[in-house]
This record gives structure tokens, C-alpha cells and sequence, in this order.
């Protein structure tokens, strides 16, 4: 028999489903942290009732950070913020010919009272999402905050290993 899956605590919403190969690095680093999340598609163009429904009942069904990942104008995630009290994080995605800066734009650009984490265009952007979502629930959840631990700690062992590797080339010329 299967444990009954976890219930969403991370919200990972898009565009459009060509943003996924971008967003699917926050849906990996989200399964190495063993967060429970959903995945969904809603256009803040496209189908703004849609957006506005999924923001305002986000809180109610569980949720306690919501990430949107948005190319282009990237209204998304601030339609996502205007409409609940959640933290949430925006990545920008490059998909227009301004290389995603039109979107990092639009998603850092937020006037005051309705922020939006604003994180780097593309996959680094995607992963640090669900990074900074993984330190804003660990206040809360020391099972989340111990392999925060472990994660930093790796970064710091594959830097040491690659300047150490960097070493031998250099006294083998």
C-alpha cells in the first residue's frame, strides 16, 4: 500500500507549459528537500480568473509559498501577490527576444505593498526559488532545515573538490 501523498505546502505555477523546461529545475530541487508541492499552468493574460481563483484560495488549501515563473510582460507573480498575504517568489523567464530581461523587469518591478521575490532569469533562478522557499518553510520545519544544512554543506565540499582539482592540473604543466 502507498502513503497517502503529503499535501502541498509550495505552489510552483507558469504561464504557459513551454516555461516547464525552466521550472522543473524548482520542481527537482523542491523532491531533493522532500517538499510537498503543486504544479499548475495559468496565463495571468490568458486566464486571469483562473490566476486570481488559485491566489485567493492558496492559504486555504495549505499552500505557504508560491512560486511563478512567467516570461515576457511576467505579470504572474504579481497578480499571484496582490490577491493573497503569501510569500511569493517570482523567476523570469527568457523567452521573448529581450532574453528575459523584459520579465526579470516585471517581476522585480512591484510597487509598494505587493512584493515579489524576484530571483535570476532562467534555470539558476528556477533552482534558487525552491531553495529560498526551502528556508522560509525551515523556520518553521527543523526536518526542512537540517537538509538545508547538508545542501550547503555540499556546495562547500564540491568547491574545495574542484580547487583541488585545479591544483594538480596546475603542477602537472
Amino acid at each position: 500500500m502507498n502513503p497517502k501523498p503529503k499535501k502541498p505546502v509550495v505552489g510552483i505555477v507558469m504561464g504557459s507549459d513551454s516555461d516547464f523546461p525552466i521550472m522543473e529545475e524548482t520542481v527537482k530541487a523542491l523532491k531533493s528537500f522532500d517538499i510537498p508541492h503543486e504544479v499548475r499552468v495559468i496565463s495571468a493574460h490568458r486566464a486571469p480568473a483562473q490566476v486570481m481563483e488559485y491566489a485567493r484560495t492558496a492559504q486555504k488549501r495549505g499552500l505557504k509559498v508560491i512560486i511563478a515563473g512567467a516570461g515576457g510582460a511576467a505579470h504572474l507573480a504579481g497578480i499571484i501577490a496582490a490577491e493573497t498575504t503569501l510569500p511569493v517568489i517570482g523567476v523570469p523567464i527568457e523567452s521573448s527576444p529581450l532574453h528575459g530581461i523584459d520579465a526579470l523587469l516585471s517581476t522585480a518591478q512591484m510597487p509598494g505593498g505587493v512584493p515579489v521575490a524576484t530571483m535570476a532569469v532562467g534555470k539558476a533562478g528556477a533552482k534558487n526559488a525552491a531553495i529560498f522557499s526551502a528556508q522560509i518553510l525551515s523556520i518553521y520545519d527543523g526536518r526542512i532545515h537540517e537538509k538545508l544544512k547538508i545542501f550547503k554543506a555540499s556546495l562547500e565540499e564540491e568547491v574545495t573538490a574542484k580547487d583541488r582539482a585545479i591544483a594538480e592540473r596546475l603542477k602537472a604543466k
